[in-house]
């Protein structure tokens, strides 16, 4: 499994606390250095099975420069907010586990991280 981290965020550094205390096998990626391509964001995207306003974070300065909470969320405006991803990494939403069944949590709680080693 792997894992997107920012090491300033709390629910990150919870996120590896929780993984290491169950003694879990995973990857590191630092997406803010590691910046994922548009296509490795709809490949979480469609594993997560989320659209991307899904996963951005608006209250972010970025996302508010953009004006981001004023783009439509359909199907017409998908690879737009998937470019502002890969342009913003900071906007996206954080942690991420994308999980040995091909599948893939935000895992903001403890429950997520449980759920995303269970599978």
């Amino acid at each position: 499994m792997e894992i997107w981290i920012n090491p300033a965020c709390s629910k990150c550094r919870g996120a590896l606390t929780l993984l290491d205390a169950e003694g879990a096998s995973y990857t590191v990626r630092r997406y803010l250095e590691d910046v994922p391509s548009e296509d490795e964001i709809r490949e979480v995207l469609g594993r997560l099975g989320l659209e991307p306003w899904d996963i951005t974070r608006t209250q972010e300065a970025a996302a508010q420069e953009l004006g981001i909470k004023e783009w439509a969320r359909d199907a017409g405006s998908r690879e737009r907010w998937i470019a502002a991803l890969a342009a913003h990494p900071k906007l996206i939403q954080r942690p991420i586990i994308t999980a040995d069944d091909g599948t893939a949590v935000v895992a903001r709680t403890d429950e997520a991280v449980r759920d995303a080693l269970k599978r």
